[in-house]
């Protein structure tokens, strides 16, 4: 089981626009065990630290994220703070995977000590590359001061960034004039 990670200063924003993930939450379908009214998934997705979702009924809490195809999932980050949210703060998080909700299967557990800011969840397969799926789920199963219900600022999902498929290809230098003459492509 892991605990806190928030050590490291965390930018999941910083990290997309430097190309070395992409924010996939789009192509994905999601979804909420429980929701106030005004405070559901486009709270959690509308990139602002204000908003937030409130679930709203017995934990476990859930947020369910549903891709299309099998999509490669390389972390989670979720966005929570203590001094604002109090009891209402997850405590223990369960992330889970699977290819529909009958066949999920734990891939982390953590646990959060008073976080605020950025929370990065590493999601790892068993060579520990980062997993492929169809369906990740956000489980809060206790939130601080033993509180009820839940809130969760903003959550992303990064997939690692594929190399172009002619990188792993080591190709010769071309020097002669008729391989130069074709080098560029207009």
């Amino acid at each position: 089981m892991a605990t806190n990670r928030v050590v490291e200063d965390i930018d999941p924003l910083k990290a997309e626009k430097e190309g070395k993930v992409r924010e996939v939450g789009p192509m994905a379908v999601w979804s909420l065990s429980s929701c106030k009214p005004g405070f559901g998934v486009d709270q959690l997705r509308d990139n602002c630290l204000e908003t937030y979702w409130q679930s709203d009924g017995p934990q476990p809490h859930l947020v369910n994220i549903q891709f299309r195809k099998k999509t490669t999932i390389q972390d989670v980050c979720l966005y929570a703070d203590y001094k604002l949210d109090e009891s209402y703060t997850p405590n223990k998080i369960s992330v889970r995977a699977g290819t529909h909700f009958h066949d999920l299967q734990e891939v982390e557990v953590m646990e959060l000590n008073e976080p605020s800011g950025w929370v990065r969840i590493p999601l790892k397969d068993v060579l520990d590359q980062p997993i492929r799926t169809y369906l990740v789920q956000i489980a809060v199963l206790s939130n601080h001061q033993n509180g009820r219900d839940t809130h969760l600022r903003q959550i992303r999902v990064h997939s690692p960034v594929e190399n172009n498929c002619f990188a792993a290809i080591k190709f010769p230098m071309l020097t002669s004039i008729e391989c130069l003459a074709y080098s560029n492509i207009r």
